[in-house]
C-alpha cells in the first residue's frame, strides 16, 4: 500500500461561517480523534485529500496525518459532502494502530465472462455490493474479485466463494449471495406464459371430463 501524507494545520476557528471562509481559501475542516488522542480540529488541503483518497484502497487508506510536531496513522471514518456538488465539505480521520484488526466495507469487483449464462440469454443479477471485513489497517484490500466464469442460470455465488487475502476475515454469513444467474426477462415470461397454458389446458380438460355423462353398459340374458 502506498504511503499517503497529509500536513495538517491546528487551530482552526470553529462555526459554520469559518468553515466556509476556509473552503474558499482551499482548506477542508477535519477533525482528529483516537482511543488515545483528545479531539483535534485541523485543516487539510483541499486538492490533497482529494488526491489522499482518490487511490485504488479509496476510503481505506491508511493515511498519515501529520500535525505540529506529531504524526498519526489514520483512516478517512466519515466524510459529509455537499448536497448539490459533491464536494467533501468536512472529514473525520481515526486514529489507528497498524498492528490491530479494524473495520472496513471492501466493494467486491466480479471478474470473468460467464459464458454459459450468456448464451442461456440469462443476466447477472449482483446483490452484494461490498463486504465487510476486518483486517489490519495496512492488510485491507483495495478490492475483492469474484470469478463469475462458471455461473450459469439459476446458480449462485455466496460470500463463501469470494477468495479473501491472507489476514484478511469477514463475520457475514458465508452463505449469503453475491450474484446469482437469472433468466432474462423475455425468457422468464415466455417460461410464465408456457406455465399458465399448460394449467389452463389441463384444467380445461378437468372441466371437460366432468362434464362427460356417464357411460352405460348392459348386458342381455343367455337363453
Amino acid at each position: 500500500m502506498a504511503d499517503i501524507t497529509l500536513v495538517a494545520e491546528s487551530g482552526r476557528p470553529t462555526g459554520s461561517r469559518a468553515s466556509r471562509r476556509l473552503r474558499g481559501d482551499g482548506r477542508i475542516p477535519a477533525v482528529l480523534y483516537g482511543t488515545d488522542v483528545d479531539p483535534i480540529p485541523v485543516t487539510v488541503g483541499a486538492r490533497e485529500l482529494r488526491a489522499a483518497l482518490s487511490t485504488d484502497a479509496g476510503l481505506n487508506a491508511v493515511v498519515t496525518v501529520q500535525v505540529g510536531g506529531s504524526s498519526y496513522p489514520t483512516m478517512a471514518r466519515e466524510l459529509q459532502r455537499h448536497p448539490v456538488r459533491g464536494t467533501v465539505v468536512h472529514v473525520d480521520f481515526q486514529v489507528v494502530d497498524l498492528n490491530v484488526e479494524t473495520h472496513a466495507d471492501v466493494t467486491i469487483t466480479l471478474v470473468g465472462e460467464a459464458v454459459e449464462l450468456n448464451r442461456a440469454d440469462g443476466v447477472l443479477d449482483q446483490q452484494l455490493f461490498t463486504l465487510a471485513v476486518r483486517a489490519r489497517p495496512t492488510d485491507i484490500p483495495a478490492h475483492l474479485e469474484l470469478d463469475v466464469s462458471g455461473l450459469t442460470v439459476g446458480e449462485s455465488l455466496r460470500v463463501s466463494d469470494v477468495a479473501l487475502p491472507a489476514g484478511v476475515h469477514t463475520d457475514v454469513d458465508p452463505e449469503t449471495v453475491v450474484v446469482a444467474g437469472q433468466a432474462s426477462r423475455v425468457a422468464a415470461a415466455a417460461e410464465e406464459a408456457e406455465a399458465a397454458a399448460g394449467e389452463a389446458a389441463a384444467e380445461a380438460g378437468e372441466q371437460a371430463g366432468a362434464g362427460a355423462p356417464a357411460a352405460e353398459s348392459s348386458g342381455g340374458e343367455e337363453g
